[in-house]
């Protein structure tokens, strides 16, 4: 089963993000398979890079993002954690969901559409990168 009908932009990862979010998935495969599933795919194809931070307007872990629903054109704003951190009243959503998934990985521009685990499609556009990961150089 294909989890996009549009080509997929590139995206790009840090070793340690990298290491950590493969670990994760494989964790998580049986306790939330689809997104575990998509979450693998988007790892799988990732351009591996040794720091992010010469990458800036990256979504790395840790970076909070602005970004569009593409379908209703609501704007949003969300950091992007691990599982154990997230926290939805706070702003903080899991890497482990839907979004988060489809969010990590990708620059200021880039859209990506993925499948909902109810089989319908969904597309967000990264607006702006606004906070960088707390271990970045300033």
């Amino acid at each position: 089963m294909s989890y996009a009908r549009a080509e997929l932009p590139p995206i790009t990862l840090s070793t340690p993000d990298f290491e950590r979010l493969e670990r994760l998935a494989s964790a998580a495969a049986e306790k939330f398979p689809r997104t575990a599933d998509f979450l693998a795919r988007e790892i799988a194809r990732a351009e591996i890079v040794p720091s992010a931070h010469a990458l800036p307007g990256l979504v790395t872990m840790g970076s909070t993002v602005e970004f569009r629903d593409d379908a209703s054109d609501q704007l949003r704003t969300v950091t992007l954690v691990y599982p154990d951190e997230a926290d939805l009243a706070a702003g903080k959503i899991s890497v482990l969901t839907p979004i988060g998934a489809a969010l990590i990985g990708l620059s200021v521009g880039q859209s990506i559409e993925w499948q909902t685990p109810a089989g319908g499609w969904r597309s967000l556009t990264v607006l702006r990168v606004i906070g960088e990961r707390s271990d970045a150089v300033p």
